[in-house]
């Protein structure tokens, strides 16, 4: 399976856990909201030059310009997102902030914007998990295909 597959499945699977801190507790949810956010980053990066190239090409005309456009817009738009969840995550953080040695003030301001951007992230990982998971899939049976 392509690294970027298991980068992929593996943030899919974190994500998953991370969004339930019922599941895991306050505390392992700010940690490991911390280590997805990396998880995340490291998938943003590898698939950098994909939106940029689509980028570039939505400004280009043809048939398929809205489909590109679209996407690219969906990146940006998970990229702010997860930027503003992992920054207001940390500044209401009652584990990782303390444990720095550290105390953010705002507690009202973040603590709703957390919420919101975490549902908003929720919403467009499930559009791009929704666009993405056919071409995933071809690219795992083909590499499967050309093992066996």
């Amino acid at each position: 399976m392509p690294v970027k597959l298991v980068i992929d499945a593996v943030a899919l699977v974190a994500y998953v856990i991370v969004s339930l801190p019922s599941l895991t507790g306050v505390a392992p949810h700010e940690w490991l909201g911390l280590a997805v956010a990396v998880v995340l980053i490291v998938h943003l990066a590898q698939h950098l030059g994909h939106v940029v190239s689509s980028v570039r090409r939505a400004a280009s005309p043809g048939p398929a310009r809205a489909v590109r456009a679209g996407r690219a817009v969906l990146a940006v738009l998970l990229g702010i997102a997860l930027a503003v969840c992992v920054t207001s995550g940390v500044m209401v953080s009652g584990a990782v902030l303390p444990t720095l040695g550290l105390y953010a003030e705002g507690y009202y301001f973040w603590n709703p914007l957390h919420a919101v951007s975490a549902k908003v992230l929720l919403a467009l990982l499930l559009i791009h998990l929704f666009i993405n998971v056919r071409p995933a899939l071809g690219i795992w049976k083909n590499r499967k295909s050309h093992r066996g």
